[in-house]
C-alpha cells in the first residue's frame, strides 16, 4: 500500500471510529509503528488529525463534521463537568442563548429551575428539553435544520437574532486557537454564531480540551471576545495560561 492510500485509510478510520491508536493501526496496516507515526504527523500538518499520546483523533473540517449522536458518546463526563461549571456563571442573566451541540444541550439541562429565564436556541434538542419547564420560556430560532446537529441555520436565524439583546450566550465551536480564534466548518453556522456575538452582552465558550489548537474553515470570534472559557482539566495548565493571555479567563474543571 502506497503512503497516500494508507493515509486516506487512516483518516477514514479516524473519522469513522472517533480516534485511532498507533499500535492498532500498525497491526491492521502491517507496517511499523514509526511509519504510522509519520503518517499521523503528515495528516496533522494538513489540519486533518490531532495527535495524542499513542494515537490521534480527527479534526472537523469543511467536508467533515461529527454528528450530534457521535458527540453524545465521547468525553461525556468532561462535558457534564463543563456544563455544571458554565451554569455557575449565569449570574443575574434573564435571557440566555444556548448554542447547538451536545455540551450546550447539557448546559440547558443544568439551568436552574427555581427562577424565570428566557432561552433562545436554534437547537431542537435543547428546545424540547426546556419546553417542559414551568419557569422557562423557550424561543426556538427557525431556519434550515442541519440533520447532523439537529439545529437550525440560515438567514432567518440571523435575522431573528438581530431583533434581540441577549444577557448571556453559551457558545461552542469546532476549534479554538490563539492565532485564528474560534472556528466552525459551516459558513451558515459561522454567521449565526457571529450574530450571537454581536447581540449578546456576555459570552462564555464551553468546549472540551480537544477543541484547543484545532482550526476549522470559518472564523466567527476572537478568544478575547469571551468573558470566560470553560473546558476540562485535560487542557494543560500551560496551554490554559497561553489562552488566558489571549484575553479570556480560562476555567479548567
Amino acid at each position: 500500500m502506497q503512503g497516500e492510500e494508507r493515509q486516506r485509510l487512516i483518516l477514514a478510520w479516524a473519522r469513522d471510529r472517533g480516534s485511532v491508536d498507533v499500535q492498532v493501526l500498525a497491526k491492521e496496516l502491517d507496517v511499523s509503528s514509526e511509519t504510522v507515526r509519520r503518517d499521523l504527523r503528515l495528516l496533522e500538518s494538513h489540519g486533518l488529525l490531532r495527535r495524542t499520546h499513542g494515537g490521534a483523533y480527527p479534526v472537523e473540517t469543511r467536508h467533515y463534521e461529527t454528528t450530534l449522536e457521535m458527540r453524545t458518546r465521547r468525553l461525556v463526563p468532561e462535558k457534564k463537568r463543563i456544563a455544571r461549571a458554565a451554569v455557575k456563571l449565569l449570574g443575574p442573566a434573564e435571557t440566555v442563548y444556548i448554542d447547538e451541540g451536545f455540551t450546550p444541550e447539557l448546559i440547558a439541562e443544568a439551568l436552574p429551575v427555581d427562577r424565570p429565564v428566557t432561552v433562545l436556541t436554534p437547537a431542537l434538542g435543547a428546545a424540547h428539553l426546556l419546553s417542559r419547564r414551568e419557569n422557562t420560556t423557550v424561543m426556538l430560532l427557525g431556519g434550515q435544520v442541519r440533520g447532523g446537529t439537529r439545529s437550525a441555520v440560515g438567514p432567518w436565524v440571523v435575522q431573528m437574532l438581530g431583533e434581540f439583546v441577549i444577557d448571556l450566550a453559551y457558545l461552542g465551536a469546532n476549534g479554538i486557537s490563539r492565532e485564528h480564534g474560534l472556528t466552525t466548518p459551516d459558513p451558515a453556522v459561522a454567521k449565526t454564531k457571529a450574530q450571537v456575538m454581536k447581540v449578546s452582552r456576555r459570552k462564555v465558550f464551553c468546549g472540551v480540551h480537544t477543541k484547543f489548537g484545532a482550526v476549522s474553515f470559518c472564523r466567527f470570534a476572537d478568544v478575547r471576545d469571551f468573558e470566560a472559557v470553560v473546558t476540562d482539566a485535560e487542557l494543560s495548565l500551560a496551554q490554559a495560561r497561553l489562552f488566558g493571555r489571549a484575553g479570556a479567563r480560562v476555567l479548567r474543571v
